[in-house]
């Protein structure tokens, strides 16, 4: 075997994907299809869904809020019946949460986001973990955290919050479950270039009173190498987690992100 087949996770691995209809979770699912994996998506926006499925006709697909226990549960069944299994789940719904000083934001607001952010990882781990127990294929676990899950993030609390707990449960599942030879890993994006993170970087702006202009260049001043990352880099990360080159990589929470400095 060529070196560097083992950076290629084997054909008809079976993928799922949470929040995947757009941004990142979409550039995972179509790079675990490139490489001739079958996979799942799901996301809250049915339209997203379709425009995904009609883009990836291979994809398949469900509707679930993953804050909504019922509608997690329904989507693992779904999958595991029609790919016959599972060998990857990719935790990566999540939603920005609000902005604002602790005093401002809405009690509302910061439920949603944990309920969205670190309840729906929970709801989809205690569904998929049994199913992964059975396959003997290196199954695999990806967390999506955030830079913001290893430093402070003011005036972002609850997002940060639930980032760093989602590290939390990563390292402690890494342990739960390696003698199930189940790996666990964290991904931890930077300032990731896209629309998702112009309405963040707009969002500070308002809150801090600057322009867009103003604020975007000091996002890109507290990182090394002063550039976004793109979802094609995170996208990149998850398949050599999968892949046979990191079989022996688990418990560890990967930033890709050019080396944020501070947030």
């Amino acid at each position: 075997m060529n070196t560097f087949d083992l950076l290629k996770p084997r054909p008809g691995l079976r993928v799922f994907v949470s929040g995947a209809a757009a941004g990142i979770g979409a550039a995972i699912a179509e790079a675990f299809l490139q490489v001739e994996a079958n996979v799942y998506i799901c996301d809250v926006d049915q339209s997203a869904i379709e425009r995904a499925q009609k883009r990836n006709p291979k994809l398949h697909a469900g509707i679930a809020d993953v804050g909504n226990r019922a509608q997690v549960d329904h989507v693992i069944d779904d999958a595991q019946a029609r790919l016959g299994g599972l060998d990857v789940l990719v935790n990566n719904a999540g939603i920005a949460g609000p902005t604002g000083e602790i005093e401002q934001i809405e009690p509302d607001d910061w439920d949603r986001t944990i309920s969205t952010n670190l309840n729906g990882q929970y709801y989809f781990l205690r569904k998929a973990v049994p199913v992964l127990k059975k396959t003997s294929d290196s199954p695999s676990i990806i967390a999506m955290s955030s830079v913001a899950g290893r430093l402070g993030y003011a005036f972002r609390t609850p997002y940060s919050s639930t980032k760093w707990a989602i590290v939390g449960l990563m390292k402690s599942l890494a342990i739960e479950l390696g003698p199930s030879n189940i790996r666990v890993n964290a991904i931890l994006p930077g300032v990731v270039e896209g629309e998702r993170m112009d309405r963040v970087i707009a969002a500070r702006a308002e809150s801090t009173g600057v322009t867009f202009e103003a604020m975007k260049e000091e996002y890109l001043k507290k990182i090394s190498l002063r550039r976004m990352v793109t979802v094609d880099d995170i996208a990149a990360m998850a398949l050599f987690l999968c892949s046979p080159a990191g079989q022996n990589i688990s418990g560890q929470a990967i930033s890709v992100d050019g080396n944020v400095e501070y947030l």
